[in-house]
């Protein structure tokens, strides 16, 4: 039977494994629940893996998105995918090795396009949104693409405040916080899982942390970027809402962009999606195009799915 040991193997040689889907990733957000791997191998190797979370509540157990996993769904290496009679047994058999849950529900990777095997078996889909700019190797091109109006808020903000990297993520965290608190929304995680998955992004190597700070000091806004080996994907922002006016969200975009293009070197700047109006119109003001990807979901109790339905 294989095990998370031989996902853990996998992965080390997987050629373009998203960072979400990493093992230690995995165990980072594992907070509340726990994460285990179905696996299919051929000839003596593994050929595909769909790792998902769980949680349990009371008799049910079901398969969720937990907080910092944007996406997660099947993996097949590249020489499978696109060969569709092939990809199809293969995501079929993982499909086959999931246990029985009450639902489950997933985002599917933006470069995951193939979910016909799911919907044969009784799954429903939902097109969502992220929003990507690429190529990045041409800073300059990139810089080209942006609204007018976005630089002239970018010269303002370098007016204001620069751009440091060592505030440490408790600042970030704080700024997380009264950002949702200006929108009276609960922040969906607690600070010691912040704490989690940001110790293990720096033990990797995966995450840079930005912030934007004045004269006197004063932090006007934080994000965090983190990476794979094919895009870099602005993660988390936040900001002190009495300072907005500065425009220091939008330097650190931008920021994060020429991080991710110069230092980085990777193909691909990813928002992590939003399909909010607003949000949706400063994305296209960088150049971003939209980029759909797969919310895949299937009730297997009509019990959980009424309680679920009835939860305040």
């Amino acid at each position: 039977m294989l095990s998370h040991a031989d996902y853990r193997t996998f992965c080390l040689d997987a050629p373009d494994l998203p960072v979400f889907a990493q093992p230690w990733y995995l165990d980072a957000c594992a907070d509340g629940g726990a994460w285990d791997v179905a696996l299919v191998r051929e000839q003596g190797r593994i050929v595909a893996a769909l790792p998902y979370f769980f949680k349990r509540k009371g008799p049910f157990c079901y398969a969720t998105m937990p907080p910092f996993l944007k996406w997660l769904g099947p993996y097949v290496l590249p020489e499978f995918r696109g060969v569709l009679p092939h990809e199809h047994r293969l995501l079929e058999a993982l499909l086959a090795q999931l246990p029985a849950l009450a639902a489950f529900k997933q985002n599917f990777y933006p470069t995951a396009t193939n979910w016909l095997p799911f919907y044969w078996a009784g799954y429903r889909q939902t097109t969502y949104y992220t929003y990507r700019i690429r190529p990045l190797a041409n800073l300059a091109v990139v810089e080209a693409g942006l609204n007018r109006n976005l630089r002239r808020n970018l010269r303002k903000a370098r007016e204001q405040v620069r751009v440091v990297h060592d505030l440490g993520p408790s600042v970030l965290y704080e700024l997380t916080r009264q950002s949702f608190g200006r929108q009276a929304l609960p922040l969906p995680y607690s600070q010691a899982q912040f704490g989690r998955l940001d110790a293990a992004l720096a033990r990797h190597r995966a995450r840079q942390l930005f912030f934007a700070v004045d004269a006197d000091h004063r932090v006007h806004a934080a994000a965090c970027l983190v990476w794979d080996g094919q895009a870099a994907y602005y993660h988390l922002a936040g900001d002190d809402p009495a300072l907005r006016a500065s425009g220091a969200s939008i330097l650190l975009v931008w920021e994060a962009i020429r991080y991710a293009s110069e230092v980085l070197g990777v193909a691909c700047f990813d928002f992590e999606g939003s399909m909010l109006p607003a949000i949706e119109r400063m994305r296209t003001q960088f150049g971003a195009v939209q980029t759909p990807y797969f919310f895949v979901w299937k009730y297997h109790s009509r019990l959980f799915r009424l309680l679920e339905k009835l939860k305040p």
